[in-house]
């Protein structure tokens, strides 16, 4: 019988279809948010099954969490840690977000983890932490050196949870995937090409010369390879790049596309430069190959992804 997983950000976005995807397996899910990013909506299938509890929180009152969260006597298995600052250039004007709300996240999470006594952690980092770094990226590139403050807090992060599987996780599960895109985005370049149309309908301002050239991955399929490995990958420490396989979506194509859906006579201007704002990395390539061999690869490309969280995102923002 599957146990009781503790999802943080569970209104967010990732978070929430994370925890669609738990209980649609069987686990009673507890969640917990604070609600500056995520949205009830998001939660409105999940409240309504009885093996969900939900209550806002910020994981980093661990004092409030554990009031709320030791009388339930649940059969922890799993703490999916989903919480995070989601907006990397706000990090980069304010340092202090990224330190509270993606690093102490993490540190006051395994503090739980500890007081709760839930054996396993499975924590969503990002490719962020690789920096701007030649060549492809495989789990084993190094030396990292971060170029954002989200990308060095999320490598912090995953240092402090290498440290909990040593000292009392029985097991640890480290996600590193680029973009993610799809429903129940709160950021991001579609959402944000979506919004500034939204705004100004006649005119879209890129930031950057439009080469930038990432992988991007829709949210449906990051969750289903997350599950996946968690499934089938059993060592003390699981850490694997989550993506498209071998492609990537330029800003360019990006605008286009959403201008062919959102407002066609819009004029695209452009920024000048290859790099949208400090700490953008403007290209990098990515490998899968570990995931792959475990026996998952994505359904869609990068641009198909793109394509299909437009769709998604043109009446939501």
């Amino acid at each position: 019988m599957a146990g009781t997983c503790l999802v943080t950000g569970a209104a967010g976005f990732i978070g929430s279809h994370l925890v669609d995807r738990l209980l649609s397996l069987g686990y009673r899910v507890v969640g917990i948010d604070n609600m500056l990013l995520g949205r009830e909506e998001n939660l409105s299938t999940a409240l309504k099954n009885p093996k969900f509890q939900f209550r806002r929180l910020d994981v980093n009152q661990t004092g409030a969490c554990l009031e709320f969260l030791k009388p339930l006597g649940a059969d922890w298995e799993t703490l999916w840690h989903m919480a995070a600052n989601s907006d990397i250039q706000a990090g980069g004007v304010n340092p202090e977000v990224d330190l509270t709300a993606t690093f102490l996240t993490t540190y006051n999470s395994l503090k739980l983890m500890q007081e709760l006594s839930i054996p396993e952690v499975a924590f969503a980092s990002s490719s962020a932490i690789y920096g701007d770094h030649q060549g492809v990226l495989r789990e084993e590139t190094g030396p990292l050196f971060p170029i954002s403050n989200y990308g060095a807090m999320k490598l912090a992060s995953e240092s402090v949870i290498s440290a909990a599987a040593e000292r009392f996780a029985k097991r640890a599960w480290i996600f590193r995937f680029p973009n993610v895109i799809g429903p129940r985005s709160t950021h991001g370049v579609i959402y944000d090409f979506l919004k500034k149309l939204k705004k100004t309908p006649r005119e879209l301002e890129v930031l950057g010369d439009g080469t930038q050239q990432k992988p991007y991955l829709h949210v449906s399929e990051l969750i289903e390879a997350m599950i996946f490995v968690y499934q089938k990958s059993r060592d003390r420490r699981n850490c694997f790049n989550i993506g498209p396989t071998d492609t990537s979506t330029t800003v360019r194509y990006i605008a286009e596309a959403v201008v062919r859906a959102a407002s066609p006579s819009a004029k695209i201007r452009y920024g000048t430069g290859g790099r949208g704002w400090v700490g953008d990395v403007p290209k990098f390539q990515y490998s899968i190959e570990k995931v792959q061999k475990l026996g998952w690869s994505p359904k869609l490309t990068s641009n198909e992804a793109v394509e299909q969280a437009i769709r998604e995102n043109l009446n939501s923002v």
